[in-house]
Formats: C-alpha cells, sequence, structure tokens
C-alpha cells in the first residue's frame, strides 16, 4: 500500500521540488532564485504572517486590569460645612459620562485625532508602519494612532517604544473595536488622556484650563483643548511665547478641520477669530499656603484611623470630610498675618526668625482651625503640631489639677490629704523646693528654687488665686507634694503627648515640656468639657467613590473628676477677668518660659479652646529657639492674647 502511494506521488514531489542552485546556469546567476521561486517565497511568507497574526489575534485577550495611570484619581478635601477645601495626588482626574460631554467637544477631539474614529476597525496601518518606522529609528512617535489604539495605551499598556508594546496595542485594539461600542471606546478616552496641568480627562482639563465643567465649554475652547493632545507641555500657551504660538495655530487649524468633515459651518467658523486664552494655572481644589497645613493632618488622620495604606491612598479617589471650620480659618489667617506685620513693625530682625502656631480645638475633639506656619511648601512642617517650645506657665493649670484631683504627701507612707483651692502655699520668690526629707538639690548640688515672673514675691497665697495670678512657685511645690508621676498622668490624659512631656524633676511643674499648640488647646478643652477628653482629630468621614469608609472616631474619656476640672476652669475665668476686666468672661491664661523662648495664650469660650504660641528660631543655623527680648508684647495683652481674641471674640 505504501510503496503504491510513494510510486503515485513521486513525480509530482520532483516537479515541486525546487531547482536550487539553478541548473544550467553558471557563476553568480545560478544563485539567484527564478521569478517563480520568488513568488513562491512571497506566499509562503504572507502565508505564514497571517498564520501567525491570526494566531496572535486569537490568543490575545483585552486585559481585565486597568494599569494604574488608568485607575489613579485625585483626593478631594471638604470644609466642614461640606464645600470643596483642597486636592492633592500625583493625578486629577473625574471620569464623566459621555452623554454629559457636548457633541461639539467630542468633534473637537475627533477632528484633531482620528475623523475616522467611527468607522475604522481600530487600527491605522500606516500609521502603525510609521511608528515602527520611526520605533526602529528612533524618530518622532507623535501621531499615527487611531483613538481605539490611544486608549489601550492609556488604560492596558506602558508607554514605552517598544515594538512588542505597539504589536500587542494593536492586536488588543482590534479586538477591542469587535467587542465594545465606538462611544464607550471615546468615553473612555476622553476620561483618561493626559491634557496637561497635572489633569487626566477632558472634565478636569476643563477646569484647569478655563475654570468650568465640560459640558459648558464652547467650540472654539474645545478645539483648544483638543490641540493639548499632540503634547500640553508643548501646547499650553502660559509656559511660553512659542507655546502659545503653536497653540493658536494648531487651535486654528482644529477649526478649519472640523469644518472639512462637516461638523463645523463655514459661517460658525468664520464668526471665532479670537484665540480661547485659558486662565492662568488654575488653582482648582489646588492646595496651597495654610491648606497645606489642613491636608498634612487630615492625610495623617485619614490614613491612620481608616486604615488606609499609603499606595491605596495615592491610588486616589476618596472623598475626606474634615472637621476645619471655613470661618474660623479665614479669621485665625487673617489674625495672624495682622500679628506678623505689628512685629515686623516692632522691630524687623527679630521678625525675620518670628514663629507663630496656633490651633482652635471643640472639646470633642475636632480641630476647628490651625495656623502652621507662613507657606509649608517652603518651610516642611507644621508650627502648630510642632512640639518645638516649653508650655511655661501656661502648663500650670495641669499642676493644679492633678492636686485637686490627688491630694498631697507632705511626708512618706501616709495617705494622701485632699486639697483644696483654697489650700495656702508660699508665693514668694526663691522659695526652695522641699521633699519629705528636706530641701531638693540638683546634680551640681545647688538648691531647687522656684521664681516668680519678674522677681516678684506674693507671701502667702490660695492656689486658686496663685493660678489666677500665674504665681510660679507655689505650684513647683505643689508639684513635687502631689507627686510629679502624677503631674505627668494629669496632663497626659488631658490630651498631651508623653513624648512632649518633660523630664521628671521639679522644673516639669513651670511648664519644661513641649505640647504643640493642637495639643494645648485640646487639653485645656478638656477642662471646658468637665473632665472628659477627646482626643483630637481632623476628618468625620470618608468616602471613596461614594462608598463610605470605615473609620475610628474618637470617643471621650474620664481625665479627671468633673469638680477638679470646674475648679481649674473657675481659676482661669479669674485668670482671664483679671488680665482683661472689661472683655467677656471667658476661661484663658498667658504663659511665658523662664528662658523667654516662647510666648502663650490657651483660652476656652463656648466650648472651644484654641492655643497660640509666638516663639522666635532661625532655621537655617539650629533648631534651638531664640530669646523673644519682647518681640511678643506684654503676657496679658501682646501678640499671642491678640490673636487668640481675634478668633474667638466674633465667633464664640
Amino acid at each position: 500500500m505504501l510503496g503504491r502511494f510513494v510510486d503515485r506521488f513521486a513525480p509530482v514531489a520532483r516537479r515541486l521540488r525546487p531547482h536550487y542552485p539553478r541548473p544550467g546556469r553558471s557563476g553568480w546567476p545560478r544563485w539567484v532564485p527564478s521569478v517563480r521561486q520568488w513568488g513562491a517565497i512571497v506566499l509562503m511568507c504572507l502565508g505564514l504572517s497571517g498564520a501567525l497574526l491570526g494566531v496572535a489575534y486569537a490568543t490575545t485577550d483585552i486585559p481585565k486590569n486597568l494599569n494604574t495611570y488608568a485607575t489613579q484619581q485625585d483626593n478631594v478635601y471638604f470644609w466642614s460645612d461640606g464645600t470643596p477645601m483642597a486636592r492633592s495626588g500625583w493625578v486629577r482626574r473625574q471620569a464623566m459620562p459621555l452623554k454629559d460631554i457636548p457633541e461639539h467637544v467630542r468633534w473637537a477631539v475627533l477632528a484633531a485625532e482620528n475623523a475616522s474614529f467611527y468607522s475604522d476597525p481600530g487600527i491605522s496601518v500606516s500609521g502603525i508602519t510609521r511608528a515602527v518606522w520611526s520605533t526602529v529609528g528612533e524618530g518622532d512617535t507623535q501621531g499615527g494612532s487611531t483613538i481605539t489604539q490611544q486608549y489601550v495605551k492609556n488604560v492596558y499598556l506602558t508607554q514605552d517604544r517598544s515594538l512588542s508594546r505597539k504589536f500587542s496595542e494593536a492586536m488588543i485594539a482590534i479586538k477591542l473595536d469587535r467587542s465594545t461600542s465606538k462611544d464607550r471606546i471615546l468615553e473612555g478616552y476622553l476620561n483618561t488622556s493626559w491634557f496637561g496641568r497635572g489633569t487626566y480627562g477632558i472634565q478636569r482639563a476643563a477646569q484647569a484650563y478655563y475654570g468650568k465643567d465640560v459640558g459648558e465649554l464652547n467650540v472654539s475652547e474645545a478645539a483648544f483643548l483638543a490641540s493639548l493632545l499632540k503634547g500640553a507641555g508643548l501646547y499650553d500657551p502660559a509656559l511660553s511665547r512659542e507655546n502659545h504660538e503653536r497653540a493658536v495655530e494648531r487651535w486654528s487649524w482644529n477649526l478649519d478641520r472640523m469644518v472639512e468633515i462637516g461638523k463645523l459651518s463655514r459661517s460658525e467658523r468664520d464668526s471665532i477669530t479670537r484665540f480661547p486664552m485659558p486662565v492662568d494655572q488654575n488653582g482648582v481644589y489646588e492646595t496651597g499656603k495654610q491648606s497645606d497645613y489642613l491636608v498634612e493632618l487630615a492625610v495623617q488622620y485619614a490614613k491612620k484611623s481608616a486604615h488606609i495604606s499609603d499606595k491605596e491612598f495615592d491610588l486616589g479617589g476618596y472623598q475626606v470630610y474634615t472637621t476645619f471650620d471655613r470661618q474660623r480659618m479665614t479669621a485665625l489667617t487673617k489674625a495672624v498675618t495682622r500679628a506678623r506685620k505689628e512685629a515686623k513693625d516692632r522691630d524687623p530682625d527679630k521678625a525675620k526668625t518670628a514663629h507663630f502656631g496656633a490651633a482652635s480645638v471643640a472639646d470633642d475633639g475636632r480641630i476647628l482651625a490651625v495656623h502652621g506656619g507662613l507657606d509649608h511648601r517652603k518651610q516642611g512642617f507644621n508650627e502648630s503640631n510642632a512640639t518645638t517650645v516649653q508650655a511655661g506657665s501656661a502648663f500650670l493649670p495641669f499642676v493644679y489639677a492633678a492636686g485637686l484631683e490627688n491630694g498631697v504627701r507632705k511626708q512618706r507612707d501616709i495617705p494622701a490629704t485632699p486639697l483644696t483651692p483654697q489650700a495656702v502655699y508660699d508665693g514668694n520668690d526663691g522659695v526652695p523646693v522641699t521633699t519629705p526629707e528636706g530641701p531638693y538639690w540638683d546634680r551640681s548640688g545647688k538648691k531647687v528654687a522656684a521664681h516668680n515672673d519678674g522677681g516678684r514675691s506674693w507671701g502667702p497665697i490660695t492656689l486658686h488665686k496663685a493660678l489666677a495670678e500665674s504665681v510660679n512657685t507655689p505650684f513647683m511645690q505643689l508639684g513635687m507634694d502631689t507627686g510629679l508621676d502624677k503631674v505627668r498622668k494629669v496632663a497626659e490624659g488631658a490630651g498631651l503627648l508623653p513624648s512632649s512631656m518633660g523630664p521628671q524633676v521639679p522644673g516639669l511643674s513651670l511648664g519644661s515640656s513641649t505640647p504643640s499648640a493642637i495639643r494645648m488647646a485640646n487639653a485645656y478643652a478638656t477642662f471646658a468639657a468637665e473632665g472628659r477628653h477627646t482626643e483630637p482629630y481632623s476628618v468625620r468621614r470618608i468616602t471613596r467613590n461614594g462608598a463610605q469608609i470605615g473609620l475610628e472616631t474618637p470617643r471621650p474619656r474620664r481625665a479627671m473628676r468633673a469638680e477638679v476640672a470646674d475648679q481649674v476652669t473657675e481659676a482661669l475665668t479669674d485668670a482671664f477677668r483679671g488680665e482683661h476686666p472689661t472683655a467677656a468672661q471667658v476661661a484663658g491664661k498667658s504663659g511665658t518660659t523662664q528662658n523667654d523662648t516662647a510666648a502663650w495664650y490657651v483660652g476656652t469660650n463656648r466650648s472651644v479652646s484654641t492655643a497660640v504660641v509666638v516663639y522666635r528660631m532661625d532655621l537655617t543655623k539650629s533648631l534651638e529657639p531664640l530669646p523673644l527680648k519682647g518681640l511678643a508684647g506684654a503676657p496679658d495683652a501682646g501678640i499671642p492674647y491678640g490673636i487668640w481674641s481675634s478668633v474667638m471674640s466674633p465667633l464664640g
């Protein structure tokens, strides 16, 4: 059987076998294929190529996962009243349904990029050929791709120039064109394309260049935005004069092209004569200056309390609803601006190194306003949240509260004796600090003594009056009688961070700790909340693309007895009344340090506490505070109180 088959087809095989080298020729011509052989080679190549392309098409799947750039969005932050405050993130994107994008905007893009979009198969053979040639030759790769190809590159692939990427792009584009409607592809393209100024998508581009939504764009503006798809860095007129010239030329060409394809009448085109100059770099939801500090606080809190990783947060799409009060922020910013000018007028040289930290915190923990510095992008740290300078005499209420809460011990191994606001202590200057065993000696062998402002001696004085008059010496001794560990515990329970607490030596009672303005305001708010403390927080709600994100919100806890908190508040009210007898009666106290490196004012009005600190520091040389030397003014009526009263008085 096999033998008969071979005998039958052997002559045919011999005729098909190519005669090569060619018989009957000598020299080099015998090695040149015949026309028939050349034809066979071409047919074989075409057949093989077709088979390979068929296999490639059949085995190519449309990726299910979009790339990072296609899924990344910006994060938007809102004031406490729900209005937009700022935005952050590498990508500015807001997806828009195609139905919300006007026809003339769509056709402005199609005219500029791919007029045959609705009739082509998803690829341009000539464009692919040019792209391959320019890739091999390292030439310009712009142009030549259909919108479908560009969309595939935007959302499924990388931006590299390799032949393999171009081949994958073509295969996916063909398949996508056959499986997805043209409108769906166009919608995706318009929402993922780069338009410059940090924006992805036509909606964000409309906001960035014209301060309006895409639905409000006219034909002229749409023609310009379409120009940006060729390269925003070349066509944004705000960047250079050359860019402006290129933008005008491309804009005019786009309008003419719309006429050519029948999407704009000649009369409409003739009526458009003025280039629609975009606005300067538009700050829509853009962070800057004080809002940088607000965003920083909100981001830190959101990540920690909603358990969002850095990677997840950077992908964006979060709507962060903060506790920040726009009215209070405006008042605080204005007050600090005035104070800076006042300090500059008083002493220009010292004012160059002046810093102003301030924060307003409600008694339920909401951070309502902060002032973090001149410009976060230049300074890099938040003065309202910095643990930089000592609290000084603004710390005395915590020593007072610790004594009232725990009582005092004058001798070892006996129960603590209850303490009342009317307990009398020695208010003279230079009184040595004692322990049950005798005087307290420092490491240098000297007796430790407390000093009052100005070296004034007050004689015997009640603790209530001592706090109201800011007399230091009774509280250094009270801290020793109560126990410095208990003073520390009460201060931390009220809201001060353990990391900011000073060494557990007598100086702790006179404010060697370095709390931030936020924490000082929060701790004073504990007194106003009748001894219940709520950790400060800056975010009240988080959503991601409309879906609620779980958020751990602080809950109040008992830090001291309500009676103790009320007694501290009464003394602080008398302190305020003594310093400002004609002002509305609220609870507040100034704070100074013995080395004159900081001036504080902290007080509460209608359940909102505000802390203001002024200090000097030359950041170009060191982080050591410098003496104020009168820059902050008098303790009871200086710059800190001026800022505090400006913020608290009109707002309550």
